[in-house]
């Protein structure tokens, strides 16, 4: 995405400890449950996947047993895919994905069938040692290891950045990108795939791209939903708000629609992710916990600066049938 959006994350922290004075004060830890469907909004596993560092941009194995992740340094200057896995009923600690660390890797996609993960990295590419843009690359598993990143092909990865995968059963791809037949700042495509090679990419219409940022897509596989942020739209909340559209009969998007203030707030809220199985709907929020306390020494400044709704990312999930998407195709 635009570097306005640009985010990133630090490594994952079990219990988040707090310095007053001499008062030490351990947080309680949520753990990880894939299988709970929240009815209101709530901040997913607090304190060891939504901590004080930046959360963002998930997603779930199709067979509900992994986790994946990024976080980065408070700098921004280094991210890294983590992945968490449940072995007999319990999470794994965080650990980075053997292929990341040393660049900057973002934005991780599963195929359906789990054994493509898809995702962006500023790593060098096609043997450019120069190149430093963003493109979107992939692993395959096989017998329970990832390969080295394989970058998908130029007529995809262009000298200026492509983000956010997201991949459909039948392999057509979406990303985000900044190129001169786009409508707007920002703009989603789609690239279908024929015979194993990635056709040409096409700009999304005005029923998803608009004058404005649209960034962020997610898709089903089956390609009947997609939820994207958009940024400068005049019915935006904030920060830059989620938005979803549903194919029509005639195989069209139908005009996107604002997910309202009971997902959107005044903050960038972006990244969705829908875990079909169990009927969740996963995002990333900047938005922050108001505090109009009286800062009187300055351990309270820290004290808020290490708190998890501190106005870096966290992830967010409520239940499909509590959102505009409980009714899908």
């Amino acid at each position: 995405m635009n570097d306005i959006f640009k985010r990133i994350f630090l490594p994952v922290v079990f219990g988040t400890i707090l310095f007053s004075g001499c008062e030490r004060t351990v947080e309680t830890i949520s753990d990880i449950d894939l299988t709970l469907v929240p009815d209101s909004l709530e901040l997913f596993a607090e304190h060891r996947i939504s901590t004080s560092l930046y959360e963002r941009d998930m997603a779930i194995a199709p067979n509900g047993k992994e986790f994946i992740y990024t976080l980065g340094t408070y700098d921004q200057r280094k991210r890294g895919l983590v992945v968490t896995e449940q072995k007999e009923s319990v999470w794994s600690e965080a650990a980075l994905l053997p292929f990341s660390g040393r660049y900057q890797d973002i934005e991780p996609f599963y195929s359906p069938d789990g054994n493509t993960l898809f995702f962006a990295s500023n790593r060098p590419i096609y043997g450019d040692a120069s190149r430093s843009d963003y493109n979107i690359w992939y692993v395959n598993r096989s017998q329970g290891n990832w390969s080295e990143p394989i970058p998908l092909d130029s007529l995809i990865n262009t000298p200026k950045d492509e983000f956010y995968p997201a991949v459909t059963a039948n392999g057509t791809l979406y990303f985000t990108a900044t190129r001169k037949d786009g409508l707007g700042r920002e703009d989603i495509y789609r690239s279908k795939k024929n015979s194993g090679n990635y056709e040409a990419p096409v700009a999304l219409d005005s029923t998803i791209n608009s004058l404005a940022y649209e960034f962020n897509a997610y898709v089903d596989p089956e390609e009947t939903l997609i939820i994207f942020s958009s940024f400068g739209r005049a019915d935006g909340l904030g920060g830059g708000d989620l938005y979803f559209s549903k194919k029509t009969a005639d195989g069209h998007w139908s005009k996107s629609m604002n997910m309202g203030p009971a997902i959107n707030s005044e903050y960038l809220d972006y990244c969705p992710f829908v875990d079909l199985h169990t009927g969740n709907f996963y995002f990333t929020s900047e938005r922050v916990k108001g505090d109009s306390t009286k800062i009187n020494t300055p351990a309270d400044i820290e004290n808020l600066a290490l708190s998890t709704l501190n106005g870096m990312g966290n992830i967010y999930r409520i239940g499909l049938k509590n959102t505009p998407l409980k009714q899908l195709p």
